[in-house]
């Protein structure tokens, strides 16, 4: 038997791997479980999984009901950041790590517990972010990852619970790992370890067969007000509402999909397939607001800021001065990041096709090419003069520089005598 414990809570979600962690963590710790599910938006029905905890062995079941934090607190910040991992990624996934490790901790110091546990491999991320999050808010807790211990495989698991008279439900055998909520919804394993095969249509639900998708293109309406999305087509929705929403009209049109070679935290190269509609429809709105009403110079910046901020979430350094940081700065750009923007679906792309604001940087009156163009044309000579005269003298200094350079290897050495020339 391992080191002894008092109370462990578990993160839970019902399924197999952390159903087995139940008994496993009494017999290998000898400590008392309480399990917790959170609930960021993933379907299905969570309280089936809740009443077979304590049925397998747990001292008590928590559920929290944390979706409109999830979409409040994590996600729609992670919108104004336009956050993608690498550029493709919306962190669906990682997002909602350090909002059920925040949950977890809670629940074990309201409780007086003295580990926390969770059903992570040693090959993901998940395992960085559940540790790194709870050993930042929470140091003096231990931390039991029993998939990561025990290495037993599911066959192992169904047999040991047999074997303890588990309630489980045993769906039957797919060789895909899944994960959801509300931001979206990640595949890995089987097939899909094969970079050079396409996925399987099998692995998809949100976004259906593309011969399920309708045949015409549908446009639709997204109003934001300082960078978070508050109606679709003219209508006010709250966020959890206004997300879930359109994760069924975009995934309808196949928008969403990702297949993606994904460099995970602990060094591995792996192949993800995401559905993410909502996601991949509101970050492309967003940005073409963005684009409206933010000066060339900030949006270079913040560009270079997303990148730094999605890497850091990825990385599960959401509970870190650095991330704090950077959602400051975001945050302090997006008083202007609001109005309208018309985006066009058809058979998985999602384009945007119109966008106004009442802080528009986009003048008519400058840029038209028509009558009543307050644009100083012959202003521009000059300008145009003073903006290349740093290159232009760069260029001279380098070119005379090799014509003397040139001249001195023509020229006979000094005090040396040039050879006769030969008959």
């Amino acid at each position: 038997m391992a080191g002894k414990l008092k109370h462990v809570v578990l993160a839970y979600s019902g399924g197999l791997d952390t159903s087995v962690a139940i008994p496993w963590i009494k017999e290998h710790y000898g400590a008392e479980v309480t399990t917790l599910t959170v609930d960021v938006g993933q379907e299905g029905e969570l309280s089936d999984a809740v009443e077979r905890a304590p049925v397998n062995g747990a001292r008590g079941a928590l559920l929290v009901d944390a979706k409109e934090t999830f979409a409040e607190e994590f996600v729609f910040p992670a919108l104004q950041a336009n956050c993608l991992y690498q550029g493709v990624y919306p962190l669906s996934t990682a997002l909602a790590r350090p909002l059920i490790v925040r949950e977890l901790v809670s629940a074990a110091l309201r409780l007086g517990a003295d580990a926390v546990a969770h059903g992570c491999t040693g090959k993901g991320n998940d395992q960085v972010r559940f540790d790194v999050g709870v050993q930042t808010l929470a140091p003096h807790l231990s931390i039991i990852a029993p998939v990561r211990e025990w290495n037993m495989n599911r066959t192992d698991e169904i047999a040991y619970a047999k074997a303890h008279g588990l309630r489980i439900h045993v769906k039957p055998e797919s060789p895909y790992s899944v994960d959801e909520n509300l931001w979206g919804r990640s595949i890995e394993g089987g097939k899909l370890e094969d970079p050079g095969s396409a996925p399987p249509e099998e692995v998809f639900q949100w976004t259906g067969h593309p011969e399920s998708w309708p045949r015409s293109a549908e446009e639709i309406t997204v109003t934001f007000s300082r960078g978070l999305p508050t109606h679709l087509n003219g209508r006010p929705l709250e966020p959890v509402e206004l997300v879930r929403e359109l994760n069924g009209v975009a995934g309808a049109h196949g928008i969403g999909r990702i297949d993606h070679v994904e460099d995970r935290v602990v060094g591995i190269k792996s192949r993800e397939t995401y559905e993410c509609p909502a996601a991949i429809t509101l970050v492309q709105a967003h940005q073409a607001l963005e684009s409206l009403v933010l000066p060339r110079d900030l949006l270079n910046f913040k560009s270079s800021v997303e990148r730094r901020f999605s890497d850091t979430v990825y990385e599960g350094l959401w509970y870190s001065p650095l991330r704090e940081a950077l959602s400051a700065f975001v945050a302090s750009t997006q008083e202007t990041v609001t109005g309208e923007v018309q985006l066009r679906l058809f058979q998985g792309s999602c384009r945007v096709i119109g966008r106004r604001s009442p802080y528009s940087l986009l003048s008519r009156e400058l840029a038209t090419y028509d009558r009543g163009s307050t644009f100083r044309q012959e202003a521009a000579e000059g300008f145009i003069h003073l903006f290349g005269l740093a290159n232009r003298l760069a260029y001279a200094r380098r070119r005379d520089a090799l014509s003397h350079d040139a001249e001195r290897e023509t020229e006979p050495a000094a005090g040396k005598v040039s050879p006769p020339t030969p008959p």
